[in-house]
């Protein structure tokens, strides 16, 4: 049976052999006006004598074994460049990051790294300049062909483009036949710029919840589960030794700095795995985070220890919703113990790949339906395209854990993901404006 091919991969190869088509009848007439030119000329006129003597038709027969001479050359030409190709991507492959990390390191120790990065840099811009212009050169080459062939000419450059597409592909997406601009879309490109605002502006709508007790007090206005939490900050020194809890930097977010306390001889560092034997020891790993600033500052929260299976002492395992002012668009499960595994799921609850912790995935256990509508209805209450609603599994259900406007490494995602959340962080937006507008308010 042949194999299926998409409407995407049809225009494609329509696009291609329509072109080739044309070229082989510029190449036909082409060489029919030189072989009349040929016959017309002094030279052909005074071997006609001689001509006579040779079979009939000699001379398009020499006329194709030249082509064909010409067509095995170019063959061989091709081969060739292939070959090289592949020798050059192969040598790529081996600047690993690490590679490229020793490197970087050298010209940093031998006080070389600002010229190094001067030069890559001037390099990049360079070839990002060529690789603009050659992709709106390819655009313009369809902006009056027909529309199937201009939608997906443009759709490929687009994907190439992302955030420095020409304005004319852009107003390409507000004609009758409109384009689409959905790869132009991305979740980094839409993080940064939300940081940048805040730090133009000094705060935004969702940092006001990156407080624990107002977080708290949030959640429990919407009748969900929260942890036991005192409002007391605490310093290393004045810690309480208690057993069941969790201890977490005041001011922060993520794993570091967080440690599970089962009893005083039975301590776990949440960012690490690292098992700790005694209270003093636990201490001295807070100090040290401390001093290698994985936390801001000596202000320490406490709160009630969340287990999934209390009498195997198995803590629940984080439930992690990114949430798109109402919208789910993905989700992320982790255990921690014995080893940190990822598991992830889109808004509807299926196992997908992400490109983020593939080396660390694990089949999780998912979310159910009515999950993703409470994080839905939760996120649909905060003025902001973006935030992230973290929880702890219970073994009576799904407990809040915390907001997080900026998760970490948010750069990370595969390209197909990057793109897909940012669409929903930029149709997020633009639904916000729209409530605002209409006079919709909002009570953290």
């Amino acid at each position: 049976m042949p194999e299926d091919k998409s409407y995407e991969e049809l225009i494609d190869q329509l696009i291609e052999k329509e072109a080739q088509v044309d070229d082989t009848k510029a190449s036909i007439a082409k060489t029919d006006k030189q072989i009349k030119k040929i016959m017309k000329s002094n030279t052909y006129q005074k071997t006609a004598s001689i001509r006579k003597l040779l079979p009939s038709g000699k001379e398009k027969d020499n006329y194709i074994a030249y082509l064909e001479e010409q067509l095995l050359h170019y063959q061989s030409e091709t081969v060739l460049l292939k070959e090289q190709l592949a020798e050059r991507e192969k040598a790529l492959e081996q600047f690993d990051y690490n590679t490229l990390w020793r490197y970087i390191k050298e010209k940093k120790d031998k006080g070389k790294i600002i010229a190094e990065l001067d030069k890559r840099i001037e390099q990049k811009k360079l070839e990002d300049r060529h690789f603009r212009d050659l992709l709106e050169a390819a655009a313009r080459q369809f902006q009056q062909e027909e529309t199937a062939f201009k939608q997906r000419i443009f759709t490929k450059v687009l994907a190439g483009a992302k955030g420095h597409a020409s304005e004319f592909m852009a107003r390409a997406g507000l004609t009758e036949d409109p384009v689409s601009l959905a790869d132009v879309a991305s979740y980094r490109a839409c993080m940064n710029m939300r940081v940048r605002q805040y730090q133009l502006l000094g705060t935004l709508p969702e940092y006001e919840l990156d407080d624990k007790q107002t977080a708290y007090r949030f959640m429990e206005k919407q009748a969900i589960r929260t942890p036991g939490s005192p409002e007391d900050i605490y310093t290393i020194e004045s810690l309480p030794e208690e057993e069941n809890i969790v201890i977490k930097p005041a001011n922060g977010a993520g794993g570091r700095g967080v440690y599970i306390v089962y009893a005083s001889s039975d301590i776990i560092s949440v960012k690490t795995g690292e098992k700790l034997a005694n209270w003093s020891l636990l201490k001295h790993r807070m100090e040290k985070d401390l001093q290698e600033n994985k936390v801001d500052q000596d202000a320490w929260r406490i709160e009630e220890l969340i287990l999934e299976d209390t009498a195997n002492k198995v803590s629940g395992r984080d439930v992690k919703f990114y949430c798109f002012y109402g919208k789910v668009g993905v989700i992320l499960e982790i255990i921690r113990t014995p080893e940190m595994k990822y598991c992830w799921w889109d808004g509807q609850g299926k196992r997908i790949q992400t490109g983020k912790y593939e080396d660390k995935a694990f089949e999780g256990k998912g979310v159910s339906k009515e999950e993703i509508d409470m994080a839905e209805r939760i996120s649909s209450l905060i003025p902001s395209p973006f935030m992230r609603i973290d929880f702890l599994r219970s073994e009576n259900g799904l407990v809040f854990g915390e907001f997080t406007p900026k998760p970490g490494n948010y750069d990370e995602f595969n390209d197909k993901i990057d793109t897909y959340l940012g669409n929903l962080f930029i149709e997020a937006q633009g639904k916000l404006d729209r409530d605002l507008l209409q006079g919709k308010t909002f009570k953290i």
